[in-house]
């Protein structure tokens, strides 16, 4: 599939999914070489999960098909420019490349904004609207540090 198939097909499914009640706005495909992988479509209603974006939902229904969490070399095609944190999960899935429809202002203007995340992550810790405390940093860090010496471990 070309990629205007392929967001012909992430409009559709958020369009259904949406009037079926399903969740928001919002549809995803993950795929590669113009096959399609996984889907996803928002769910955060329907679940009662915040973080159930459509890109998030995708993302995990990729690396449970492909039984990896390494989506190098695959591609997101959404609907609408992924949020912060769907950005930062493409990021993390180490997607290669991502194509939307619309963009965060087309999303804000129905009422999904999340210019005030990307302004929060600007802000100082101190000066966030969600207030952050450290407590006990030297023990999270011996924590921390015995990672470096499992010799199992799995790298990501």
């Amino acid at each position: 599939m070309t990629d205007q198939e392929l967001m012909a097909e992430a409009i559709q499914l958020a369009r259904k999914k949406m009037l079926a009640g399903a969740g928001g706005p919002f549809g995803a495909i993950i795929a590669r070489d113009g096959v399609i992988i996984a889907r996803g479509w928002n769910q955060v209603t329907s679940s009662n999960d915040p973080t159930a974006h459509a890109e998030i939902v995708c993302i995990r229904n990729a690396c449970a098909a492909l039984k990896t969490f390494d989506l190098s070399g695959y591609e997101l095609i959404i609907n609408c420019e992924p949020c912060p944190m769907c950005l930062a999960a493409a990021y993390w899935a180490r997607l290669t490349r991502i194509v939307y429809g619309a963009d965060h202002n087309d999303a804000a203007a129905i009422g999904f904004a999340d210019a005030f995340i990307y302004q929060e992550l600007g802000r100082s810790k101190k000066h966030r609207s969600l207030q952050m405390h450290q407590l006990m940093p030297l023990e999270a860090r011996q924590g921390l540090r015995l990672w470096l010496e499992l010799e199992n471990k799995i790298l990501y």
